[in-house]
């Protein structure tokens, strides 16, 4: 079973893709004050969870 950081990874991806999908205002680069702000939380936990595998 995955751990909670992967799960929350996971989740906050799902969130950002959501978002993305219907903001109109959100491509490519360009996002919304709320994607940006999804958009960095998604890539701090994936940091995170990237750094936990290498220090595994």
């Amino acid at each position: 079973m995955p751990d909670d950081l992967y799960q929350r990874y996971q989740a906050a991806h799902r969130t950002h893709q959501a978002h993305t999908r219907t903001c109109s205002h959100c491509s490519g680069h360009d996002r919304c004050p709320d994607g940006q702000r999804l958009y960095e939380s998604f890539a701090r936990l994936q940091d995170a969870y990237l750094n936990h595998l290498k220090n595994r």
